[in-house]
């Protein structure tokens, strides 16, 4: 698709200058409201996901979800059910997946990689049964979730509205420069970029550009777990990206329908889905 159906709506949204309190990160253990079905996707206990639909016959257009949690097994697709939630009152399909995670059998590494990208093109078989919109879906994610929504788009192996990265880790060379999650990066990708610098070419967002799926980046000022700086730098290289900057936002405004950014990145999200 191009730029014109990936216009994400008013301008000023990408100029927004509202400055307001940041919101407690206690969305990563607030329980979320329960899914509509979890479904296999694959032959690993990991290979699930958390599918709501809308009321209404629809079709509805979709988002595959992609967690974030530095690629570690701490963290799951739990919390990412308030954001999935508010998504699907709105009148959106949410596909929240799992995958393995470092610490857990086959996670990294190439394992990581593998999963989302079969989870993702899995959205094709609930759609036989569903009834989803496959030419409105965007997939997104959050934090790492970020990096593995984007290295799903480069791959070009489904038809997606667009790709949308909320704090996400757009930039793996410099996330792992920075020692992002007390050394995150080269726990994901098994070595340090002068070890195995194809494996950054590979995964790293920033390197995959040009790719033919638009890019989104919704990231906080004042995201002190992965900070702006690396969806400037995503942003000022790519020629098919908007970038939502959240004036005085942390990390987890982005993912938070308690936020007073919601509203705004609600409406950006139904924009880009043509909702």
């Amino acid at each position: 698709m191009g730029n014109a159906v990936f216009t994400f709506g008013v301008m000023i949204a990408w100029a927004c200058l509202i400055r307001v309190q940041s919101m407690p990160r206690d969305i990563l253990e607030l329980p979320a409201p329960p899914a509509d079905r979890r479904l296999s996707y694959g032959p690993n206990a990991l290979h699930f996901g958390d599918l709501r639909m809308p009321a209404g016959a629809g079709p509805h257009p979709a988002i595959i979800y992609i967690h974030g949690g530095f690629w570690r097994a701490k963290y799951g697709l739990e919390h990412a059910g308030h954001f999935c939630e508010a998504l699907r009152s709105a009148g959106v399909a949410t596909w929240n997946i799992e995958y393995r995670r470092v610490g857990q059998d086959g996670g990294g590494w190439p394992g990581t990689l593998d999963d989302v990208l079969r989870a993702a093109r899995f959205i094709e078989r609930i759609a036989r049964s569903h009834p989803i919109e496959l030419e409105r879906v965007l997939v997104a994610g959050h934090s790492a979730g970020g990096q593995l929504a984007l290295w799903v788009a480069a791959q070009d192996a489904i038809e997606l509205r667009g790709a949308v990265s909320l704090g996400g880790v757009v930039d793996l060379r410099r996330a792992f420069e920075l020692r992002l999650g007390d050394g995150a990066v080269e726990q994901f990708l098994g070595a340090a970029p002068d070890e195995a610098p194809e494996r950054y070419t590979a995964t790293s967002p920033l390197e995959l550009l040009p790719f033919r799926t638009p890019q989104l980046l919704i990231h906080g000022t004042r995201d002190d777990v992965v900070p702006i700086e690396l969806a400037d730098r995503f942003d000022a290289a790519s020629n098919n990206c908007k970038i939502l900057r959240l004036e005085g936002g942390d990390h987890f405004d982005a993912i938070d329908p308690r936020s007073a950014y919601w509203p705004m990145i609600a409406d950006t999200l139904l924009r880009a889905l043509a909702v």
